[in-house]
């Protein structure tokens, strides 16, 4: 087992990374501050795995919350039903909610944690790559609303994250591939030597080497944590991490939520803002085709969908966190492995990409 902590002083926390995390009740019963332990999970995870969860809590009370399988249900009608359980078994502020599932869940339990009783402690255990090397780290939470994604939340840190690579055995080809094209960000946007890395052992990752997925969901978590220990709340550094999510999110908002998978809407994406790198200069034509073939090779999508013009696009990414004052901002690359801050597009520039790649 590997530990990485998130360092944030008081709150630092850590992650633990490595094979039958799930069966180590240590891991759970020293980060659970009373008796009072509820889990959150979903119907295609809670019968895989809640049951080996709740085995580790033998000596606390245990209730669980069964979410249905989705991001169209990661709204706050749905969040209500975890509020519901706590309160009829009368949670207390000491207790602990387990976030046991892939983002949708991580998002919902860690938001429910922060709001409940102004806040309870919480765990993570992602159970897909997406959740392990991306959202499950950093204390983002929140959930969807028809007009915008992850636009209602909150920062809530957990008290640890068990990321155990064996549940990844019973993860489907397309919720593998997804999460690759998060751990491909950190490639781009800070590690060079990553992004070449991923180059050349792709045909590993996707063949579930587990030699090959332990090493980049590490190195994927470093460089989060490192970048969350910076800058916690997303005032600089830490907006590097949306690359390709404001047109991502557009995508998940403007199909529907669950049409597409988050990994594959911030694929298409990010290759969306490699072409509006490439208008701007910093990227070159073959820049550009490096990225789209390597999440071509992990077959993720990477044109947007044809019912989506640039006039509703300009739309859906005006409702965007990283906006002011009315202007769109996205993060590009510079060159790979360097990204910028959120910097403000003209409408006029966007368009050219948005009416035209993938078109």
């Amino acid at each position: 087992m590997n530990k990485i902590l998130v360092e944030l002083g008081n709150r630092t926390y850590p992650i633990y990374i490595g094979s039958n995390l799930l069966s180590n009740p240590e891991l759970y019963t020293q980060h659970i501050k009373s008796k009072q332990v509820v889990v959150i999970s979903n119907e295609t995870i809670a019968p895989l795995y809640l049951e080996t969860v709740i085995k580790q809590l033998s000596s606390f009370q245990v209730e669980s919350v069964i979410l249905p399988d989705g991001e169209q249900y990661k709204t706050l009608e749905y969040v209500t039903r975890i509020f519901d359980e706590l309160l009829a078994n009368k949670f207390s502020r000491n207790s602990t909610l387990i976030a046991l599932g892939g983002g949708v869940i991580g998002d919902m339990g860690g938001f429910a944690a922060a709001c409940y009783q102004r806040g309870i402690n919480f765990i993570q255990i992602p159970t897909t790559l997406l959740a392990q090397v991306d959202s499950s780290v950093g204390g983002k939470t929140g959930v969807n609303h028809p007009l915008g994604k992850n636009m209602i939340g909150a920062f809530y840190q957990p008290q640890c994250v068990i990321a155990d690579a064996d549940v990844l055995d019973t993860l489907d080809d397309r919720q593998l591939a997804a999460g690759l094209a998060e751990v491909i960000k950190y490639g781009l946007i800070r590690d060079l030597d990553f992004f070449v890395w991923l180059e050349n052992n792709i045909s590993a990752l996707l063949a579930r080497d587990k030699n090959a997925l332990s090493y980049a969901i590490e190195k994927s978590c470093l460089n989060k944590a490192e970048i969350v220990s910076e800058d916690e709340t997303e005032t600089g550094v830490r907006a590097t991490l949306n690359l390709g999510h404001t047109f991502g999110h557009a995508i998940e908002t403007g199909s529907g939520y669950g049409v597409y998978l988050h990994g594959e809407a911030v694929a298409i994406g990010t290759c969306q803002a490699a072409d509006l790198s490439r208008r701007k200069g910093w990227l070159t034509t073959e820049d550009v085709e490096r990225i789209i073939k390597l999440f071509e090779q992990c077959n993720l999508p990477t044109t947007p969908p044809k019912d989506l013009d640039s006039e509703r696009f300009i739309d859906l990414m005006s409702v965007d966190k990283k906006n002011i004052d009315g202007q769109i901002r996205v993060i590009l690359l510079k060159q790979i492995g360097v990204a910028t801050l959120p910097i403000g597009v003209d409408k006029a520039s966007l368009r050219e990409t948005l009416d035209t790649y993938g078109r």
